[in-house]
């Protein structure tokens, strides 16, 4: 049987191992509704399954990136439990992100908006557009981006997105990069350019590698500083115990380049 909201996301893997979800609802501007979220969901999961799997893009069809949560299908429900179960599938999928062994690039050509604009900071690197923009509008129809506020004020100085919280205005690709909302920017011509370079990049380094600092830092970020070096410590004691690190020390200490296997 196929599976209903395969439809709505586009899932690709190359031969390197690099996955592009690609967001496929652009007359619904790619919402979050509950079928979008159940087809990110197992997307996720499929390759946090895959050993062979190096990065994933996260990028989108139409006009928009996304534009958040449906409104329209939150409003044909007003019920206190069905809200509480939609944030909370919601979560998981921002928890799924964070918690893949493989680096997560936002591919950002259009708008970002509410919980659209979540997904782009919950991600671990961000290309823009020039033509991008990004708002956490929900002030605009009486809701506080509430959720949308977790990996803002992770990824953002917290005056910027407490402006953008309390006001629901845009910022455009530009002021994303200089708030640290999305780490390049490029011309829309440009942008896929700027992503394949940025994708080479990680998949020359070690899978093992990536995977044990990925998961290090968000732990660590929530620790005070003392527990923090303590747990940073071990890690890095782990990781020089594999095999890529002992060729890159050996590679350093000889004054060439290691010869490691980057899966």
């Amino acid at each position: 049987m196929t599976d209903p909201t395969s439809s709505l996301l586009d899932v690709a893997r190359d031969a390197r191992g690099v996955y592009t979800l690609t967001l496929n609802d652009p007359a619904r501007f790619n919402a979050l509704g509950e079928a979008m979220l159940a087809a990110l969901q197992t997307a996720l999961a499929q390759v946090a399954g895959d050993p062979a799997a190096r990065a994933v893009v996260l990028a989108a069809q139409g006009k928009a990136f996304c534009a958040g949560h449906n409104l329209k299908e939150m409003a044909q429900q007003p019920e206190l439990a069905y809200y509480q179960q939609l944030f909370a599938q919601c979560a998981r999928v921002m928890l799924a992100l964070v918690q893949l062994p493989v680096p997560v690039i936002a591919r950002v050509h259009g708008l970002a908006t509410a919980a659209g604009c979540q997904l782009v900071a919950q991600c671990d690197l961000a290309v823009a557009s020039t033509e991008a923009r990004f708002a956490t509008s929900g002030i605009h129809y009486g809701l506080f981006c509430a959720t949308p506020s977790v990996p803002l004020v992770r990824a953002m100085p917290l005056k910027p997105a407490l402006e953008m919280l309390f006001t629901g205005d845009f910022i455009d690709a530009a002021q994303a990069l200089q708030h640290g909302l999305v780490n390049r920017v490029a011309p829309p011509e440009q942008l896929d350019a700027e992503l394949a370079q940025l994708l080479d990049a990680i998949v020359a380094k070690p899978r093992a590698a990536l995977a044990m600092g990925k998961a290090l830092v968000y732990q660590q970020r929530e620790l005070g500083l003392a527990a923090a070096y303590q747990l940073a410590g071990q890690s890095m004691a782990v990781n020089m115990m594999d095999a890529a690190a002992q060729e890159g020390a050996r590679a350093f200490a000889e004054k060439r380049a290691p010869a490691w296997k980057t899966a």
